[in-house]
């Protein structure tokens, strides 16, 4: 059975709304304060005396908005970001999905519909962040996989034996040193190119 999921609790977050002063604007203060939340408003561009880090949320006009705005890449937004959407002209909706919002909120904001994007909103971040960084594990996996193949085929030629009995003392060598095989294979690495800048000299 699955567990009952908890309710999220924005008491004392706070959120930048980036949008122009307009009752828009007013009324998503309106509601984000009926939720416990704290406010304040910018408009063009993010506050550059502000870091991203003392807001939990951002909520964006995707009208109205431009890359030039925001103090990161497309898409890399590091806290949950809501965009405000009135236009479905494609240029504009084309826009707000390369923002990789988070959630959306339609203009009007009305009296309900905010509780909703921030619940979506804070999900949708929590499960990218993950995701970021299980593609940076692999990624350092891949990596280090790739040096203990430069290791062993080292070992291939120096010692002048096959790739498995290489990698048999590269693993050896590892348990000896009581080191991973991928950090004894950065030392075989390391002590190679030693050698060869030595005799390059």
């Amino acid at each position: 059975m699955n567990p009952t999921p908890s309710i999220p609790n924005f008491d004392n977050k706070r959120a930048l709304i980036l949008h122009r002063p307009h009752q828009i604007a007013e009324a998503l203060a309106r509601q984000l304060r009926q939720l416990g939340m704290t406010s304040e408003a910018a408009w063009p561009d993010f506050p550059a005396h502000r870091d991203p880090g003392q807001f939990d949320f951002l909520v964006f006009d995707a009208d109205m908005g431009h890359d030039s705005q925001f103090p990161w890449r497309p898409g890399g937004a590091p806290i949950p970001s809501i965009a405000l959407i009135g236009s479905e002209a494609p240029g504009r909706l084309a826009w707000a999905i390369r923002q990789g919002a988070d959630a959306h909120l339609l203009k009007p904001v009305g009296s309900g519909g905010v509780y909703s994007a921030l619940v979506i909103a804070a999900e949708a971040f929590a499960k990218r962040v993950a995701m970021v960084g299980e593609l940076d594990g692999l990624r350092a996996r891949l990596d280090r996989r790739q040096v203990v193949a430069e290791a062993t085929a080292c070992l291939m030629v120096q010692l002048d034996v096959s790739a498995d009995a290489a990698f048999d003392r590269l693993r050896r060598d590892a348990m000896s040193d009581r080191l991973t095989i991928e950090d004894e294979a950065d030392r075989v690495v390391a002590r190679l190119r030693s050698s060869h800048v030595r005799n390059r000299a």
